[in-house]
């Protein structure tokens, strides 16, 4: 078999059509790469994909012509068998009364046999305990109080909490709160983890942890930080850090019993992911280079070594220091939505999910069958991008994770519920195929690789149901045909950004165009603010970093245009923000976002993508603190325009 059959027999598209237009055909060098990063696989003889069975729905899968009958089939869930048989004819038609999870299908005839993963699923994701409701859109880091380090933390969203409750809004949505690099506090992207599975830190209240004791010399500092209009990352991470490490000294010289218990409990919950991430920590400061580069013994995740790492004089302290953070983090983001319950808030939190993993963080370490470290997800050339994208994140392989029976997946989807009511999943065309680009090769380079997509939502139900939370693709752009048909069909709601639902004449799309199951917004973090957009500002920034921004100034005239004739046309004769969320408020999606940038009337967008030092992304401050916001916001008149969302909630 040449080297494009065999790819194309993987499910890799050694050739597409760009954005362009034009034909784009992977190079043998490039494909070679991309074929030695995956997992080594063999041709199916039974079954092309994992089985998916939907509760309540008769399912069956048809045998191809080369097995030989009759075939046998085993269900198996660990050593336990839930079902087997024996087909005579190309049909097998599945039991109905298997339990829900992933099982292992075991299938053979005469000449091979094979296994594959069996997913048991609810028909749909959890569609959430409401009919409509708002959030107001925050970017934590952003967050300003009299009290904050310099950054936002958990106890400014408690009172972001609040506040939202106040306007009648259900919920705060919020930037990924992933684990970044501690020691690398500069590389600021929250779409840029460590890990998916773990919290940042530097959103801890270190005030807040009943041991620690706060001194003069650190008072003076958080003067300074908090004076600024740019998150320090790089001064506020030196005083946290030293303050977390004073605080788990404290916590260690006097434990509290009640304190110890619920630091025991957070261990034995998070079992051992916990200690590996903690152990993969003190591993990376310890060796300073990519866990490739380490020594033999810690290139592959080591529960033996991990236990010993656990027990070591010299280590013990550090792998415990790591797993006393995360339980901080852990336990302070789940006081917020345990604050959203209490006031009957009915998402609390709204949590962002990146697509893929830094290559020299934990999770790809940890993952090394199912995230490819030398494979980067990105996009094909555009119009925009002329060049294509590679976001130097690692991303998930359909191999490994069959081979994982997907618990990888599940793991990070678990991990991104655990205190939330909704989440979004970026990039959610990822679930089907994923462009990935070889190290070492331009983005122009690279091949769509097919993802085992009925088997992914099928594994977003199971654990959208399990947690009861709202599951949102982030589905911007051009997407297969039937995609969003699928999406929907499971249960996962849209992302519905109306800066981009205009027709082919540029007119804005009315509010009945608009689905039910879908999150509506006029913008996202990636885009200009409202006071922005009105103000051409985004345009001009852009082309000062020589941007291009794809827009001229009369195309923005007219879209300024078409946005007051779709006011007009639903009686609304301003085209003030509140204008706009009025018009968003009858759209029958479900869910609404508004972001606080726009409630503050900023002018600067949170992220320009295609820069990374040139705008301060990720760093920029809110211009008022919380203690602010009332006055700050015309709350009678947010009030108003949401109030046909809040009275049919």
């Amino acid at each position: 078999m040449d080297l494009y059959a065999k790819a194309r027999s993987l499910g890799i598209q050694t050739e597409y059509i760009d954005g362009g237009g034009h034909r784009r055909v992977t190079t043998p060098e490039a494909l070679t790469t991309i074929l030695d990063a995956l997992p080594p696989q063999t041709p199916r003889h039974f079954v092309s994909e994992p089985v998916v069975i939907r509760t309540g729905q008769a399912a069956a899968t048809d045998l191809p012509e080369s097995a030989r009958l009759p075939v046998r089939w085993k269900i198996a869930d660990g050593a336990s068998v839930l079902a087997e048989g024996e087909a005579r004819e190309r049909r097998i038609a599945w039991p109905g009364n298997l339990p829900e999870g992933v099982h292992r299908l075991h299938l053979s005839d005469a000449a091979a046999s094979e296994e594959v993963p069996l997913l048991v699923a609810p028909q749909r994701a959890f569609g959430g305990g409401f009919e409509r409701c708002w959030l107001i859109a925050v970017q934590l880091y952003g967050a300003r109080s009299a009290r904050n380090w310099g950054i936002g933390d958990f106890t400014d969203l408690q009172a972001l909490m609040e506040f939202a409750h106040q306007l009648g809004a259900d919920g705060i949505g919020l930037n990924p709160l992933h684990a970044l690099f501690d020691d690398r506090p500069g590389d600021c992207s929250p779409y840029s983890p460590n890990s998916r599975l773990f919290l940042n830190a530097l959103y801890v209240d270190v005030e807040r942890i009943p041991e620690f004791k706060i001194g003069a010399g650190t008072r003076d500092s958080l003067a300074k930080l908090r004076a600024k209009d740019i998150v320090d990352y790089v001064g506020v991470a030196h005083l946290k850090w030293q303050a977390l490490r004073a605080a788990f000294a404290a916590f260690k010289a006097s434990p509290a019993l009640d304190r110890v218990a619920d630091f025991d409990k957070y261990r034995s919950e998070q079992g051992t992911l916990l200690s590996r991430f903690a152990c993969f920590e003190v591993m990376r400061h310890k060796f300073s280079a990519p866990w490739w580069e380490w020594p033999a013994e810690w290139r592959e995740p080591n529960d033996a070594a991990c236990a010993k790492l656990r027990k070591a004089r010299d280590t013990a302290a550090e792998v415990e220091f790591v797993e006393f953070v995360q339980w901080t983090a852990d336990r302070q983001l789940g006081a917020c939505q345990a604050l959203a319950h209490k006031l009957n808030m009915r998402v609390g939190l709204y949590l962002d999910v990146a697509v893929g993993v830094q290559s020299d963080g934990f999770d790809a370490w940890n993952e090394q069958v199912a995230i490819s470290r030398q494979l980067g997800v990105g996009a094909p050339p555009d119009p925009l991008n002329t060049a294509g994208q590679d976001w130097g994140l690692a991303g998930f392989n359909a191999a490994g994770l069959e081979m994982r029976s997907f618990a990888p997946f599940r793991q990070m989807l678990r991990a991104s519920m655990r205190h939330a009511g909704a989440i979004r999943l970026d990039h959610v065309l990822g679930l089907k195929r994923l462009y990935l680009v070889p190290r070492g090769f331009g983005p122009a380079n690279g091949a769509y690789v097919q993802m085992p997509f009925e088997a992914l939502l099928a594994a977003v139900a199971q654990e959208s149901v399990a947690s009861r939370c709202v599951v949102i693709g982030e589905d911007l752009g051009t997407v297969p045909e039937g995609f969003r048909d699928t999406m929907a069909g499971w249960g996962i709601w849209s992302y519905l950004v109306m800066m981009f639902e205009r027709d082919d004449q540029r007119a804005f799309r009315n509010a009945d165009y608009y689905l039910a199951n879908a999150l509506v917004t006029f913008n996202t973090h990636d885009l200009s603010t409202y006071a922005g957009w009105r103000s051409f500002s985004d345009l001009r920034t852009k082309r000062g970093l020589g941007i291009d921004p794809g827009e001229s100034d009369q195309d923005r005239w007219d879209a300024l245009g078409a946005l007051d004739a779709i006011l007009r046309q639903n009686d609304i004769h301003d085209h003030d923000l509140y204008s706009v969320v009025s018009f968003l408020a009858r759209t029958p999606s479900r869910m609404m976002v508004v972001s606080m940038e726009d409630l503050l009337g900023i002018v600067d967008q949170p992220n320009i993508p295609g820069t990374v030092n040139e705008h301060p992304n990720w760093r920029r401050r809110l211009s008022v603190s919380l203690e602010q916001l009332n006055s700050a916001i015309d709350s009678e008149a947010l009030k108003g325009a949401t109030r046909v969302r809040s009275h049919m909630g």
